[in-house]
């Protein structure tokens, strides 16, 4: 009665004085922060971040390479599987450079187009690398989530099929898990098999092999927040409201989760992207006709003096395209750091 008296005598109208000034403001601001959470600061954070934002342009434009190789191959005219014995001399070496016709040259031996190789090339790193991430990704939250939720002989059997998966030797499972799969989907005569069918059933391999081996460090990063998770309060008052197990796991645990699966997807997918090529390299991985940076470096050994953009093109492809994902997971990890926020 006094406040609404002292607001009559001075002019003022009634929820206009200083304590509704400060009750709007402080709406305001708690406006303002209650939308805001530690992914939207994050995010936030990433935007910017100027090396952050180059490094995810130039990973989207090998993406765009990769996506539209069929028509960037058409404007130049050129076929990643045509070959141009005209174009090169009796010792197999190229007669020409780059042209109007072929932007980077021509391949030594066969006068295949490099560009159109290499636009080519960048899908079988790229998709062999997502496939892996998004497989490992998949398994080793699931097992990570159920191996650190539930404890006791569950939590003891995963963890020691994790160890028995980190202790394998994954070389010598990428030299026979090709061969097996050949023998299986292709039978007696895996010797004589065309040389697309092998190269498919490699392509496949390579991606079975790169996930079983993947996913288990995954799943040992998560079971270890899981353990630390699982006794705060919000668990435990899910587990007294009876809520199912499988809601606690995707539902309260999985959101708490995000920052360590971003930053271990963002991690592992230039380490794939270098293992395919270096397996491939080895001659484990890819195999002809497929177009891959791998083989195109693996094949230009014998031609790096005489025609150096052979091997320099494909070895800065690869180049850049894990130095500008592992910058952009360093950022990433930055952001979702706790420790780091100002």
């Amino acid at each position: 009665m006094i406040e609404e008296a002292d607001l009559t005598r001075t002019g003022l109208p009634s929820g206009s004085g200083p304590t509704s000034a400060a009750n709007s403001a402080t709406e305001k601001k708690t406006g303002k922060t209650r939308g805001k959470s530690p992914t939207g600061i994050a995010l936030a954070r990433l935007r910017k971040d100027k090396v952050a934002v180059t490094c995810a342009g130039i990973f989207v434009l090998f993406i765009l390479i990769a996506i539209f190789a069929p028509l960037l191959a058409h404007l130049e005219g050129q076929s990643p599987t045509e070959k141009h014995f005209d174009l090169i001399d009796q010792y197999g070496f190229p007669t020409i450079g780059p042209t109007s016709e072929h932007w980077f040259g021509v391949e030594p031996r066969l006068g295949r187009d490099l560009f159109a190789r290499f636009a080519y090339g960048a899908r079988p790193s790229l998709l062999v690398a997502g496939s892996v991430t998004i497989i490992t990704t998949i398994i080793g939250v699931v097992v990570g989530l159920i191996t650190g939720f539930m404890g006791g002989w569950i939590d003891r059997i995963l963890s020691w099929v994790i160890d028995f998966v980190l202790s394998l030797p994954y070389l010598l499972f990428a030299i026979a898990v090709p061969a097996a799969l050949l023998a299986v989907f292709i039978g007696a005569d895996a010797e004589n098999a065309s040389a697309e069918d092998v190269a498919t059933v490699r392509f496949y391999s390579l991606i079975i092999v790169l996930s079983f081996f993947g996913w288990a460090s995954l799943a040992r990063l998560i079971r270890g927040e899981v353990l630390s998770l699982r006794e705060r309060e919000f668990i435990s008052a899910a587990k007294v409201l009876g809520v199912p197990t499988r809601k606690v796991l995707f539902k309260e645990l999985l959101p708490n989760l995000v920052a360590p699966i971003v930053i271990s997807v963002s991690m592992a997918l230039p380490s794939y992207i270098v293992t395919e090529a270096g397996l491939t390299f080895l001659g484990v991985g890819l195999s002809e006709p497929t177009p891959s940076w791998g083989l195109t470096i693996s094949a230009a050994q014998n031609f790096y003096r005489a025609d150096p953009l052979y091997l320099w093109i494909p070895v800065l492809a690869i180049t850049i395209l894990v130095l500008a994902l592992s910058l952009l997971g360093d950022a990433i990890r930055d952001a979702f750091d706790p420790r780091t926020r100002r």
